[in-house]
């Protein structure tokens, strides 16, 4: 008995030696002395429990235990990881990783989906930001801790685990089977939308993830003769990732200025990051795309752009993530994921639990074509003897050309026509698009 409560006070006392030390560094000769009673009650529930318990309890796992539920009476966001907990962290960080591929967090006892990660079975079989998970397979989710979820989640390669969910408009809860795989998560993907207009989307913050942006943008310059008109950069169902790469991401849009600065109680939280020359777009048009699914460093870029006026924001309320998490490694290969600070805008905004409300907001939805309902329809040029147009080139278009070359085209017409159009697949980028392509017909007037 008193070498457990030997071993506790042990335990207790490393901790509390933090304490002093943090307030040894600020300076604070205000020390409070330690909570001996709490300490004792502490030490006397867990010699019930060994001696009382209907099994035998490890004391190492039960002192794990205790940690863990010290810091799940903090915020949602603080967590012991233990050896393999912390592993997969550093692996997640890194870009690749086993699984299901989606972002996670804890609401109400459940798992709620922060996001899908792009290219993943998660993405692929359907699951959708604010979805709640409430069973594992057989095993319900109520009374696990997060870490305890994902280990369930993360398995061998090719093994298939069955998600229970919660999806809102949904009646009753879906059943959805997921194959388990090596997440390569790719944190960029760009294309060319149109002549002049680029599109890239970020789908989280990783270790390279500024330099990989920097390469896509010089690579969308050279498929268009070396410059841009514009740009959207695509932030939706972003969960967040390294503050660093946020500041990197907003550093290259920005030719001065503050990107963001955190707030905590100790001295090394405090901490103020600022934009360096010069801006990769030449200030060509910018426009971000968000959604609830935007959480962490995607907000600390959207802030930033917004409060700089560099870029307008479009889309849906962002998540409303501004606490900072910082990985504090342990003994035996273990570390703590601490809430250190809150972060803010260059202007001083809080985003936690507010989010980013943007300049023009675009909800999801679905469009669909219009279809001809009247196949009888007919215009000038299907009228006998109309009048010409006046032009001396062909009209081919009003009908009275019935060459070959008129064949093909109405063939490849038909062939676009059969095709999705942007409205149709994503319709807030077709309005981003629409913005974009309207700024950059200003500055040109303008200018």
């Amino acid at each position: 008995m008193y070498k457990i409560k030997g071993l506790i006070i042990t335990f207790l006392l490393s901790i509390f030696s933090v304490s002093v030390v943090t307030a040894n560094t600020e300076e604070n000769t205000d020390l409070q002395s330690l909570p001996l009673e709490e300490i004792r009650t502490f030490t006397e529930v867990f010699a019930k429990i060994k001696h009382d318990y209907v099994e035998s309890v490890d004391d190492r796992q039960l002192l794990e235990d205790a940690i863990r539920g010290m810091l799940q009476g903090l915020d949602p966001h603080s967590t012991y990881l233990d050896r393999e907990s912390y592993k997969d962290l550093q692996e997640g960080t890194s870009g690749e990783f086993g699984g299901l591929g989606i972002e996670v967090g804890m609401e109400d006892g459940f798992i709620k989906v922060i996001s899908p990660i792009d290219g993943t079975p998660a993405e692929e079989s359907g699951i959708e930001a604010g979805d709640l998970i409430i069973r594992l397979d057989s095993k319900t989710v109520k009374g696990m801790s997060l870490n305890e979820a994902v280990d369930l989640m993360r398995g061998k390669p090719g093994t298939d685990i069955i998600l229970t969910i919660l999806r809102e408009g949904e009646e009753a809860p879906l059943e959805i089977t997921l194959t388990r795989a090596i997440i390569t998560a790719k944190s960029i993907i760009s294309e060319i939308l149109e002549p002049g207009f680029g599109y890239v989307r970020i789908s989280s913050f990783q270790t390279h993830t500024a330099e990989d942006l920097r390469r896509s943008l010089d690579k969308l310059k050279e498929k268009n003769k070396n410059s841009l008109s514009g740009l959207i950069l695509d932030l939706r169902n972003n969960p967040g990732g390294i503050l660093n790469a946020a500041v990197g991401v907003s550093d290259l849009f920005l030719d001065n200025g503050l990107i963001v600065y955190t707030e905590g109680r100790i001295q090394d939280s405090k901490l103020k990051f600022n934009a360096k020359p010069s801006d990769i777009l030449k200030d060509a048009p910018l426009i971000v795309l968000v959604n609830g699914g935007s959480a962490s460093a995607s907000e600390i870029v959207a802030g930033a752009l917004q409060d700089h006026d560099r870029a307008i924001i479009m889309g849906e309320r962002t998540f409303g993530k501004g606490s900072v998490q910082t990985i504090l490694p342990m003994n035996d290969n273990a570390a703590l994921k601490l809430t250190t600070a809150r972060y803010f805008t260059p202007s001083g905004r809080s985003i936690q639990a507010l989010g980013i409300e943007p300049d023009i907001i675009i909800e999801n939805i679905r469009v669909n074509a219009e279809k001809n309902t009247n196949p009888m329809r007919i215009k000038e040029a299907d009228l006998s003897g109309h009048l010409g147009n006046g032009n001396k080139e062909s009209e081919t278009e009003e009908g009275v050309s019935n060459d070959e070359d008129a064949d093909l085209d109405k063939n490849q017409d038909q062939k676009k026509e059969n095709k999705p159009s942007l409205a149709e697949t994503d319709y807030q980028l077709y309005e981003a698009l629409n913005v974009l392509k309207g700024l950059v017909i200003h500055m040109k007037k303008v200018g």
